[in-house]
């Protein structure tokens, strides 16, 4: 499946930046989410990069056969109409597991957002596990398994430095009206 994804993304001009995380266990965010196509687009990326984050997908989803697909994939449905306690689930998982990843798009949406949810900070933290912090640029074709974070004690300047670092990145979207780097601020 490594070599399939490699070739599927060099076949469609897609081209991966920097390493596969080293960590038994963390958090990747991926941003930005505009498309469904960033689902497929991402699991590729994660495949030739050699690791399958787990990724929790509004139950709504997963209807006949297409949430077969998803399980098949590592997709885990979640129920978003009510607090669920979420972040308790996924830092079980990790408690749990010796080795556990999970990819979060921290928008929680693919509409047009002024702020991040913050679950995938607090899932790292509480499971002290890193953040790699990962673009899909559209615009350049690039997919960048970037930066390993580690949250600290002061949640406002680790996301002004995430913040940054997208803002660096400037990614393309897939639909560039419902991204804006600003949402990442706290």
């Amino acid at each position: 499946m490594r070599r399939f994804s490699g070739f599927i993304l060099r076949l469609f001009g897609w081209k991966l930046i920097d390493q596969a995380p080293t960590d038994k266990k963390f958090v990747v965010i991926a941003l930005p989410h505009t498309s469904m196509m960033d689902f497929v687009w991402g699991k590729l990326v994660f495949t030739y990069a050699g690791f399958s984050p787990k990724i929790f997908i509004k139950k709504e989803m997963f209807f006949f056969p297409v949430g077969l697909l998803l399980k098949a994939l590592g997709a885990v449905p979640i129920n978003r109409n009510r607090s669920t306690g979420m972040v308790e689930q996924v830092i079980a998982y990790f408690n749990k597991n010796d080795e556990f990843c999970v990819c979060i798009t921290p928008e929680g949406t693919r509409k047009l957002t002024n702020k991040l949810k913050r679950g995938f900070y607090f899932i790292a933290k509480q499971a002290n596990v890193p953040i790699y912090l990962s673009v899909l640029d559209y615009k350049t074709k690039h997919a960048i398994i970037g930066e390993r974070f580690v949250p600290t004690d002061d949640i406002n300047a680790d996301f002004e430095h995430i913040h940054q670092y997208y803002v660096e990145k400037n990614p393309t979207a897939r639909c560039p009206k419902q991204f804006s780097t600003d949402c990442i601020r706290i």
